[in-house]
């Protein structure tokens, strides 16, 4: 089977094909970085008139590189939520069109799915697998025990990490977007010179909290006075990403030691989300792993962030199933996982 699959949730215009012997035929990714950084942040209806603008050309791209035609697809897949809604808007009206003309299936995917199964394109992991699915939006540790069957574990009671990292660029006076701003940043600095606090230190549970997190930072920052040195944006990148990392690696710690309660036989930890491509978070969760006895799947840093191969993949994955979706659905801006269902 060969799958097109559309993205159009955030600042990222994507198309992608793919098939089920785990085959990228094409990948095209826009990236909306410049039209955006002048804001330090996504503006959505900027987000969505791009998202007009680029999509039906980066289907033509994607078709035309895996050598295929609009006629060979089995159905079309496009991430129906949650996102901005004006982008998950385009994405999906384009998607509907397609299918309504060709006369082929339509795979509403939602887009934490996507990410949740990526690493079953990358990896073939087998079900199930404990997730920590960590993006600009989301936080969350998730049993992940088949297509449609996910079991939230954690997630955060404030503030995403992803966030987090944004919000500490800009305080930083980094460059948009955040996250690989700080990581750069963090690589000369010292992270043991400021003490920052570990969120839910010692606290039961698997949820996450960054809110008090970033507080601290911009207090931290606002200390150094109006024109911070460069080693001491660096030291602050270092100590913020550290101190991150140890909160994500405590709390998957806790979800871990109740997922191999859970599943003994289960041995796999799975990191997605564009934060996912941080090295040193991928690092501590490396140690996490190890000590516990499980596998570490990390995807590729291109297919942690939004893509649309990932939507051809869940869509693939539902279809199996015959997991189908009529034209009427409706695009949503929030769709948590767990109300994602196999039937």
């Amino acid at each position: 089977m060969i799958v097109l699959g559309i993205e159009t949730s955030c600042d990222e215009t994507a198309a992608a094909i793919v098939t089920d012997a785990r085959e990228i035929r094409a990948n095209k990714v826009l990236s909306q970085l410049a039209e955006h950084a002048p804001y330090g942040g996504v503006v959505p209806e900027i987000a969505a008139r791009s998202h007009l603008d680029h999509v039906d050309r980066l289907v033509r791209e994607a078709l035309a590189e895996a050598g295929a035609k609009l006629s060979d697809m089995d159905a079309i897949a496009v991430t129906g939520g949650p996102g901005l809604i004006g982008g998950v808007i385009v994405g999906a009206v384009t998607a509907k069109t397609l299918a309504q003309v060709l006369g082929k299936p339509l795979i509403n995917v939602n887009h934490l799915e996507a990410h949740a199964l990526t690493c079953r394109l990358t990896h073939d992991v087998a079900f199930p697998y404990l997730l920590l699915l960590v993006t600009g939006g989301h936080s969350q540790l998730v049993a992940v025990e088949g297509v449609g069957r996910y079991r939230v574990m954690g997630t955060t009671i404030d503030d995403a990490v992803g966030e987090a990292f944004d919000k500490t660029a800009k305080l930083l006076g980094l460059p948009y977007p955040g996250g690989p701003a700080v990581e750069r940043a963090a690589k000369a600095g010292d992270a043991s010179r400021f003490a920052l606090p570990r969120p839910l230190l010692g606290k039961p549970g698997c949820d996450f909290s960054f809110s008090g997190l970033k507080t601290a930072v911009a207090q931290t920052v606002e200390g150094l006075g109006p024109a911070p040195s460069e080693q001491d944006v660096a030291d602050v990148a270092a100590a913020f990403q550290a101190t991150a990392a140890e909160a994500l690696s405590r709390r998957t710690r806790n979800a871990l030691e109740t997922f191999a309660s859970a599943f003994p036989r289960a041995r796999t930890l799975v990191v997605a989300g564009g934060v996912a491509a941080n090295g040193a978070i991928r690092n501590e969760l490396a140690a996490l792993a190890g000590e516990h006895g499980f596998d570490l799947v990390a995807p590729p840093p291109a297919l942690c962030s939004d893509n649309a191969a990932m939507v051809a993949w869940a869509g693939l994955e539902r279809m199996k199933l015959g997991l189908t979706d009529a034209l009427d659905f409706k695009a949503r801006p929030r769709w948590p996982l767990g109300e994602v269902r196999a039937t």
